[in-house]
C-alpha cells in the first residue's frame, strides 16, 4: 500500500499551492512514481509479459520478448526487484544510469527500442520518484535473454547525463513536450525511423512506422497538425485516442498503451495535445 501524507501536511501544501496562484499537487513521492511507472511512461507496455487477455498483471515488468525483427531481438529485462533476475541487486544509481544513460552496472550498453534519445531528458525528481516506485513492486523470479543486435551498437548515447529540471506542471505545450517526450516518449514511436533510429530532427511526429504483433500489422499515425495528421481533431477527439484508444468511433491498434494511458489526468492529456499542436505540420511520410 503506498503511504500518504499526513492530512495535515496535505493541507499545508494546498493552502501554498493556492496562495501562490498555482496547482496543487500534494502527492508522495512514491505516488509519483506509480503515476510515472503505471500511466504517462507506460513502463509495462514493454516490460510486462502479455497473457490471452492482454498484460498479466501477476507477472507485472517481469519482461518480456518486444520485437523481433531483421535488425534485432529486443527482450525487456525484468526491472522488478528480484535480486537474481531483476534489478534488486542494483544500487538506486546503476539503476539511474540504466534508465536514463543506457548502461548497465556492467558498463554494457542497453539498445533499442529504449528510447534513451528521450529519457536522457528525465528530470531529475521524476527519475527518483520511478526508482523509488520500482523498489516496491513485487518481485518476481524471471530471466529474460540478452537481446540480439544485427548492427553495431554506438559506444554511449552521450556523454553522462549530471541533472535535469522538468518543466512546471501544468497543461501548458511546455509541459507536453515534456510528456510526450523523456516521460511517455511518444516522439519515439510517431517520427519515421531511419539508419539511426528515429528521425526527429526532420520527421518528428510524423508518423508511418509499421508495428507487428498478434493484431496484424499497425502503422502510427501522423501526430503533426498536417491535413495527414490531426490538422481536423479536436483536442476531444485527440484525448480520446490517447486515453481510449478509440478514433471516429472505432478501437485504435496495439502497441500503443491506451490501457495505461485511460488514467491519465486532465491536466497531461490537455498537455500533450497542446504541445502536439506546435509541431511543425508534416506530411505522412511515403
Amino acid at each position: 500500500m503506498i503511504l500518504r501524507k499526513a492530512s495535515a501536511r496535505a493541507a499545508l501544501l494546498l493552502a501554498g499551492a493556492a496562495a501562490a496562484g498555482g496547482t496543487a499537487q500534494a502527492e508522495t513521492q512514491l505516488e509519483r512514481g506509480e503515476y510515472l511507472v503505471r500511466v504517462v511512461a507506460a513502463c509495462g507496455n514493454c516490460h510486462t509479459p502479455f497473457g490471452p487477455a492482454g498484460p498479466d498483471m501477476s507477472q507485472e515488468l517481469a519482461g518480456r520478448l518486444v520485437e523481433k525483427n531483421e535488425a534485432f531481438e529486443a527482450w525487456a529485462p525484468n526491472i522488478t526487484p528480484d535480486p537474481e533476475t531483476g534489478i534488486g541487486a542494483w544500487s538506486d544509481a546503476e539503476l539511474k544510469t540504466a534508465i536514463r544513460d543506457g548502461l548497465r552496472p556492467d558498463g554494457s550498453l542497453i539498445g533499442p527500442p529504449m528510447p534513451f534519445v528521450f529519457y536522457r531528458d528525465l528530470g531529475d525528481a521524476d527519475l527518483d520518484a520511478i526508482v523509488a516506485f520500482l523498489r516496491t513492486v513485487a518481485p518476481v523470479k524471471n530471466e529474460t535473454p540478452a537481446s540480439v543486435y544485427n548492427f553495431p551498437l554506438p559506444p554511449n548515447y552521450g556523454p553522462p547525463v549530471e541533472s535535469v529540471t522538468a518543466p512546471e506542471r501544468g497543461p501548458t505545450a511546455e509541459y507536453g513536450a515534456y510528456l510526450a517526450g523523456p516521460v511517455a516518449h511518444c516522439m519515439e514511436c510517431h517520427s519515421k525511423f531511419g539508419p539511426a533510429g528515429p528521425m526527429i530532427s526532420t520527421h518528428l511526429g510524423s508518423g508511418g512506422n509499421e508495428f507487428h504483433g498478434p493484431w496484424g500489422v499497425s502503422v502510427t499515425p501522423n501526430l503533426t497538425p498536417h491535413a495527414d495528421g490531426i490538422a481536423g481533431r479536436s483536442d476531444a477527439e485527440l484525448i480520446a485516442m490517447i486515453r481510449e484508444g478509440i478514433r471516429d468511433g472505432k478501437p485504435m491498434l496495439p502497441p500503443m498503451g491506451y490501457g495505461y494511458y485511460a488514467k491519465m489526468t486532465d491536466e497531461d492529456a490537455q498537455a500533450i495535445v497542446a504541445y502536439l499542436r506546435t509541431l511543425p505540420p508534416l506530411p505522412l511520410p511515403e
